[in-house]
């Protein structure tokens, strides 16, 4: 009598006669070493950045803590510890809050009228020949090159009361009298032409960047949406505006740091001794610091802008990593 053999291996040899081999499980060492990789690449950045900048925060914040004017910074005098003290008196002062509400309102309105202005110039730009496309990149390039001391000396000029172009034009309108105007005893119109110098310092980045963004929307999706029957508004909402969103986001951020700290324009329009209704945080730290020679009270009004600044650098931050992860 025939006796069979049990089974005791499946033959899962499939139809065709070869054998498939199991997928190979990713060894774990490599995956961590994958995932350490761009920390070890960004570790030099790191060390030299702490260098650069570790020390410095570090003794402007030890600075801050104490009463340090002149005589302590000649060593005639020894420091003297006063805790939040400094943090304490600029929070009572109604001037630091005056400073900060103008610093906040002006870096807004600027933001706004660059970025907006920045995205009507590359919409132009699409639209134009190639030449003169060409011809505005390179107009832009230069005012972007140039120094934002210089800018602000040339603006300087125009407004100026006596010999200011500007002035002369506006003269030439029937009914106006713009003799020997000056500008800044009004504060709202000095913050105008403070606002008009940082916007047309900014336009040429953000042009030229919004651009190169839109270059990158597709033309069939552009063409399909017309094809549907929108108008040009509509598709600049339903297409154009949807894929350019993240990049108007870091822009507008970068443009957020950027003015929230204006320093030079308002110092050289101002000879070098800005009043008090043309303060900014920046310019408040740097007069109380160097100008009254508290250094003390100087360093607690940086560390509350830095801290204010905190929140945008982090949002920047994210923004970058979320388009990172979507690449």
């Amino acid at each position: 009598m025939d006796v069979m053999a049990p089974a005791t291996v499946a033959d899962t040899t499939p139809p065709g006669g070869e054998q498939r081999s199991a997928p190979t499980p990713r060894p774990r060492k490599l995956f961590r070493r994958d995932r350490l990789t761009p920390y070890l690449l960004s570790l030099p950045s790191l060390v030299v950045l702490a260098a650069l900048l570790g020390y410095p925060l570090f003794q402007m914040v030890h600075i801050s803590l104490e009463k340090f004017e002149r005589a302590q910074l000649f060593g005639t005098r020894p420091s003297q510890w006063v805790g939040l003290g400094n943090y304490t008196r600029i929070l009572k002062d109604p001037l630091f809050w005056q400073v900060t509400r103008n610093t906040i309102v002006f870096t807004v309105v600027t933001v706004v009228i660059s970025v907006v202005g920045g995205l009507l110039v590359a919409l132009l730009m699409k639209q134009v020949s190639r030449w003169v496309r060409l011809t505005m990149i390179v107009a832009m390039m230069l005012v972007w090159a140039m120094p934002q001391l210089v800018a602000a000396q040339v603006f300087k000029w125009m407004i100026d009361a006596d010999f200011g172009v500007v002035n002369y034009m506006i003269d030439k309108i029937p009914g106006v009298d713009f003799f020997k105007h000056s500008w800044y005893l009004d504060p709202l119109q000095g913050w105008t032409v403070i606002t008009a110098l940082v916007v047309w310092g900014a336009i040429p980045f953000l042009a030229i960047t919004m651009h190169a963004g839109l270059t990158q929307v597709p033309r069939d999706l552009v063409e399909a949406a017309t094809v549907d029957g929108a108008n040009p508004w509509q598709v600049f909402v339903s297409v154009t505006l949807p894929i350019l969103r993240p990049l108007i986001v870091i822009v507008t951020t970068l443009s957020v740091i950027w003015d929230f700290q204006v320093f030079t324009q308002i110092w050289v329009l101002r000879d070098s001794k800005p009043e008090r209704e043309y303060y900014s945080l920046s310019i408040y730290s740097f007069t109380e610091a160097f100008g009254s020679g508290r250094y003390g009270l100087g360093s607690a009004i940086a560390l509350v802008t830095v801290l204010l600044m905190l929140g945008v650098m982090a949002f920047y931050i994210r923004q970058m990593f979320k388009i990172g992860d979507a690449d």
